[in-house]
């Protein structure tokens, strides 16, 4: 029983990290209809950039808040220099540019910040608490709280500000959002901006337990973007599931069956989900995007 607990608590900490990716994932997919596959490289740039400020003597306090502002400026970098540009060009040309994006932030994050592996202390000590007959570290909490924070502040934006609401507006009908005056290119770099924000943030507050690297953000970019699709590509409450679901899978795996096949659990789960439901557990049957 303890051996289940501590596998369940495994799995909640890396579904918490996986959840935040996928947000981000429905968030730009929702107002522009692209699939943004540099999300990954924003928790990498998170975690990177608060770990070599750490490592120069910077308060970790002001570290984490300049790794998420860094993760927010590249966000809207990249919508403006290479998004927008190419506005009117069809979505796969959109996700091939994404690709090359994070291909070059991966580049860009080697040559300013090294290719060595970094870490960050832990924000409130490393000694592993009981709990359930498990031992849980305080980062893992750390990691819960800011995760739960971080979806509810985007369920308050979405359904209590003007924003939000226009950011919903352009999801649901882009010309009829032109037509009453939202501003879609703005509507579409706030969610850049966004999305950018919840992965670094995701990256300054795992970077303790997982380690930053200059290409992590591959893997956990596909695995976040397997939790959206799982979750239901476009569904914010499905991009949180999905994302709790696969590390559940993942530390099940990593426990009772071995390790080795850990990261094998989302790319066999993406092979099911377009088998089996290709409209992901909270996803609609039919949708037309606009």
């Amino acid at each position: 029983m303890a051996d289940f607990a501590q596998f369940v608590f495994a799995g909640l900490t890396t579904g918490a990290i996986y959840a935040l990716a996928a947000l981000g994932f429905s968030v730009i997919y929702n107002a522009s209809g692209v699939i943004n596959f540099a999300q990954g490289d924003f928790l990498m740039i998170g975690g990177m950039v608060a770990a070599t400020l750490v490592a120069h003597h910077v308060p970790l306090p002001a570290a984490a808040a300049a790794a998420v502002a860094v993760g927010i400026a590249v966000g809207l970098l990249l919508y403006l220099l290479a998004i927008r540009p190419a506005r009117d060009a069809n979505v796969l040309s959109l996700i091939i540019i994404t690709i090359g994006a994070s291909l070059f932030i991966q580049g860009a994050a080697q040559l300013l910040l090294g290719k060595n592996q970094r870490t960050l202390p832990a924000f409130s000590g490393e000694e592993a608490l009981s709990l359930a007959g498990a031992y849980v570290l305080p980062q893992s909490l750390w990691i819960w709280g800011v995760s739960l924070a971080m979806v509810l502040a985007c369920a308050i934006f979405f359904r209590l500000t003007l924003a939000g609401k226009a950011m919903l507006a352009v999801a649901a009908n882009r010309l009829a959002s032109q037509a009453v005056g939202i501003s879609t290119s703005r509507m579409l770099m706030l969610s850049f901006g966004m999305a950018a924000g919840l992965s670094a943030v995701a990256g300054v507050t795992a970077a303790p337990i997982t380690t930053t690297v200059y290409d992590l953000g591959l893997m956990l970019g596909m695995k976040g973007f397997v939790a959206a699709t799982l979750g239901g590509l476009g569904s914010g409450v499905g991009a949180v599931a999905g994302g709790l679901l696969v590390g559940l899978l993942e530390a099940f795996v990593a426990g009772y069956v071995s390790s080795a096949y850990k990261d094998a659990v989302p790319f066999l789960l993406i092979i099911v989900i377009l088998l089996l439901m290709p409209q992901g557990i909270f996803g609609k049957r039919s949708a037309e995007r606009v």
